[in-house]
């Protein structure tokens, strides 16, 4: 049984080297098909002057954006092509478009969750599209457009595991999670006698658990489906979502202009069936429908 735990972490590794390389033999790549993406209509007329941020990619003739690269359905790095895919992706492409953006105008940038303020104050990037949960604390340090999707912190394990069912079964177990991200401190601060481990990304956490190095991994459901679709004789979810994960895209704290043109556009994207298409092609495909996006929190300037 280890053997075959062993097995699929190697797995994991390899549809990640392979992915969109073709070569007979390959393990199947189970992730978003191109032709099934949605086209998105470039507004050429857009323009923004009161955001510094549109203005300076309107100079340079395209956009930054970060991005995960690991997270299966949501955004995911092809090592060979170096094309980035998933809900995320989809959802930065489509609000690329509304600012006047091709999506072969956008360039993805590969972010992990303890730099993301960083990268937004420094002006590396745009913006941020990678499962980003908004919060008060972070709202100090950036700014947020959303959210346009709700997700919630659940349990990754082991499909043979019996002991732990939910958050209240990880005393004394060994638990990972993404350092710097809102999972980790939520653990770290109701479930104290878990034995935390943290890693930049979750693909470590992951490969970690299929060789019993960890017992369980922690984030958001979203994150955990696309992990649990790759391997399911292997991994299983747990209990249920203990918490409310509402993913932001994170633009500069005082770009309120392009705060607010991303919100107008989330909207108009959302009410025209845009967001469920996206969805749909993306991280539908790990079986769950497509859910109804959240109220988007207009919140005022500051």
């Amino acid at each position: 049984m280890r053997n075959s735990r062993v097995l699929a972490a190697l797995l994991l590794a390899v549809l990640a080297a392979t992915a969109g390389c073709g070569k007979e033999g390959s393990p199947p790549t189970k992730g978003p098909k191109p032709e099934d993406l949605p086209k998105y209509q470039v507004d050429s007329a857009f323009s923004l002057p009161d955001s510094g941020t549109w203005n300076k990619a309107k100079r340079r003739g395209h956009l930054i954006v970060g991005a995960k690269e690991d997270q299966p359905y949501l955004g995911e790095k092809d090592p060979a092509t170096g094309t980035y895919s998933g809900f995320d992706i989809e959802i930065a492409k489509m609000i690329g478009a509304s600012l006047g953006f091709a999506s072969k105008d956008i360039q993805f940038r590969t972010i992990a969750s303890a730099n993301r303020e960083t990268a937004l104050q420094n002006g590396q990037i745009d913006y941020y599209v990678g499962t980003y949960t908004i919060n008060d604390m972070r709202k100090k340090l950036v700014g947020f457009g959303g959210p346009y999707y709700m997700a919630g912190q659940d349990l990754l394990v082991r499909k043979d595991e019996e002991d732990i069912k939910g958050p209240e079964d990880l005393v004394g177990k060994k638990v990972c999670s993404a350092a710097g991200s809102t999972p980790y401190q939520r653990i770290q601060a109701d479930y104290p006698k878990a034995t935390l481990v943290a890693y930049d990304t979750y693909s470590i956490c992951v490969d970690n658990l299929l060789t019993y190095q960890v017992d369980a991994v922690t984030t958001d459901d979203a994150i955990l489906q696309g992990y649990a679709a790759k391997v399911p004789d292997e991994l299983k979810m747990v209990g249920k979502p203990f918490s409310q994960e509402p993913y932001g895209i994170g633009v500069p704290r005082s770009d309120n202009a392009l705060r607010f043109a991303i919100d107008d556009a989330l909207a108009t994207l959302e009410k025209d069936g845009t967001w469920k298409k996206a969805y749909e092609a993306t991280l539908g495909l790990s079986g769950v429908p497509a859910p109804t996006p959240p109220p988007i929190d207009r919140y005022p300037a500051s």
